[in-house]
């Protein structure tokens, strides 16, 4: 279960570096600005991209902060081993 896990926020962060998420936020953005055309008020619009991207910056957050722990438990063990 933790080796899944580990997997897991390595998998996270490294797809948020990649250019697919580059693409895929881009993509985000435009959907959520072009909301304003389908007579969303743009206080509405301001309201759903604020609060998706706070939520996305703290699951970020937390699974690079995972990645990192485990790496400092990596680097730990290697340094005991030398």
């Amino acid at each position: 279960m933790k080796k899944r896990k580990k997997d897991f926020s390595e998998k996270i962060t490294h797809w948020t570096g990649s250019t697919k998420s580059i693409i895929i936020h881009t993509i985000f953005f435009v959907g959520i600005f072009s909301l304003y055309f389908f007579n969303f008020s743009s206080s509405d619009i301001l309201l759903i991209l604020t609060t998706v991207v706070s939520l996305e910056a703290i699951y970020l957050a937390i699974f690079i902060q995972i990645t990192i722990n485990r790496h400092s438990e990596d680097l730990v063990e290697v340094s005991e081993d030398i």
